[in-house]
């Protein structure tokens, strides 16, 4: 009998998501309220339990689609194996058979996401001679962008790990090989091993063994993370969040690492070299670190500054941010006002949001805008697409969407494609005054910077105004001083008096 696999209800006012992953895949073997997949709506993420015992099906809405509240799924043939599977269904049963029998299976790099075709071995979770259960989590690999967790394909005992940390690996690599001698025994020493983490977290489930791995690293332990998985498990993302909030409040254990970042550099002395720890750069640090090198070495970079006065944009969020949050569903922010304040420039200096290609100029006629986030991992700038079209609501929405996204490493790279302009917001940091590096083929990029009091004249009067530096860094071979110059002033002009955003002046 085939069971049908369906949308949950997604709460008030949510009426659809998107499939972020598959768990299973078309053949594997499911039982009762095992998870199948995971959506994401707009506040929260959705875990998929199966409605019964069998082997999983078609998949119908795959990675990334959006779907609707009752939507289909996937579907279930139910039974625990003594129905007869259809063809697709074959391969999972007889590497499980394999593995049983004493045989091999090999585990082999996932599917990594369109247009990513290699990543990195971060971290095995297991050793060779672990025993290992069906779908536990051998190994976490990392991307330009996203980290990716291997399940095990079959229970056993892990025999061979093929591509040890640190290596690099293609879509289509072998990893570990797992044999089947232990198979019979291998849930025993893994429910075991959980012991621990039920005790520590009073709940009797497993948290993701990426989970682990980040609050060792953070120095956490369980009862401080909140887990908003299936029966509280703690995922990667509740870790993160943790660390962020433990980073706002006065913290004596985060003080003690300080010396060491205040350790010498080099030329380093040979008493000093057992003193110095060396940590591989992530993919992403690499990826950052290469495309802000080619920026300066093709673009001919130039800043250009000016200051802005946000009295009137304080004065109209603390008017209207109570009802805006009331109607909306989201804070009003000053995010929304620069995306605005901004799309509405490009419009009179088009080179700013244009960019070179070979000996043409391509001009854009639609903003698709960058924010950049600062994220555990690195910097990645997230791309709000026909910006320029849409609300403040719309804007506010899709910033604090994609921002959360960006924090919890659930990014696609579509996501980070195809941006005209760039926004950078150093204030959050504190940043007075900075000069942004253009994002490539990017022509422009705007930087905003902490709101500080400053004595201003003001028609003769000195008076206490809340001003911001801002700092417009632009292409030289494509923008002119003067179309810079205009952009900043445009900028300048919309957010000191917002009513012209409005009039479209």
């Amino acid at each position: 009998m085939t069971i049908e696999v369906r949308v949950p209800t997604l709460g008030e006012s949510v009426t659809e998501a998107t499939v972020a992953t598959w768990f299973k895949k078309p053949g594997d073997a499911v039982a009762v309220d095992e998870m199948l997949c995971e959506l994401e709506t707009d506040k929260v993420t959705v875990e998929v339990p199966s409605p019964t015992a069998g082997v999983m099906g078609e998949i119908v809405a795959a990675e990334g689609e959006s779907v609707g509240v009752d939507a289909l799924l996937a579907t279930i043939t139910a039974g625990e194996g003594t129905a007869p599977a259809p063809a697709a269904a074959a391969p999972a049963p007889t590497a499980a058979a394999a593995a049983a029998a004493g045989g091999s299976v090999d585990v082999m790099v996932p599917t990594l996401g369109e247009s990513v075709t290699e990543a990195t071995v971060s971290t095995w979770f297991k050793q060779v001679g672990d025993n290992v259960a069906q779908d536990e989590m051998l190994c976490e690999l990392e991307t330009d962008k996203v980290s990716v967790e291997v399940p095990a394909p079959a229970a056993g005992v892990l025999a061979e790990i093929v591509a040890p940390e640190g290596s690099t690996v293609d879509a289509s690599a072998k990893l570990a090989v797992i044999s089947g001698s232990a198979a019979g025994v291998a849930s025993a020493p893994v429910a075991a091993a959980a012991a621990p983490t039920a005790a520590s977290t009073g709940k009797d489930v497993d948290n993701a063994p990426s989970a682990e791995k980040a609050m060792a690293e953070a120095g956490l332990t369980a009862d401080l993370v909140t887990g908003t998985g299936r029966d509280g498990r703690i995922m990667k993302e509740d870790v993160a969040k943790a660390v962020a909030a433990a980073a706002t409040a006065p913290a004596p254990t985060a003080a003690a690492p300080a010396p060491a970042a205040q350790a010498p550099r080099a030329p380093v002395a040979a008493e000093d070299a057992s003193r110095e720890e060396r940590v591989r750069m992530t993919r992403l640090r690499q990826t950052i670190a290469k495309r802000l090198k080619d920026a300066q070495n093709t673009a001919a970079i130039l800043t250009t500054y000016n200051e802005v006065d946000m009295t009137e944009v304080m004065a109209l969020r603390n008017q209207y941010k109570d009802q805006f949050e009331k109607k909306h569903g989201v804070r009003l922010g000053f995010m929304s006002f620069f995306t605005k304040a901004c799309c509405h420039a490009l419009k009179e200096v088009p080179e700013v949001n244009a960019e070179i290609d070979g000996n043409d100029i391509v001009y854009k006629n639609f903003v698709h805008m960058g924010v950049a986030a600062g994220t555990p991992q690195g910097l990645v700038v997230p791309v709000i697409r026909d910006a320029d079209s849409m609300s403040f609501a719309a804007i506010e929405k899709a910033i604090a969407e994609k921002g959360k996204r960006a924090r919890d490493g659930k990014l696609s790279m579509a996501e980070m494609q195809g941006g005209t302009f760039t926004i950078s917001n150093g204030g959050v940091y504190g940043s007075l005054m900075s000069s942004p590096i253009l994002n490539p083929p990017q022509s422009g990029i705007l930087g905003m910077h902490k709101i500080q009091d400053r004595p201003m004249v003001i028609n003769g009067e000195i008076k206490i105004r809340p001003m911001m530096y801002l700092a417009l860094s632009y292409d030289h071979r494509i923008v002119d001083g003067k179309g810079a110059v205009t952009f900043l002033v445009r900028v300048k002009e919309a957010l000191e008096d917002p009513r012209r955003l409005l009039m479209d002046l």
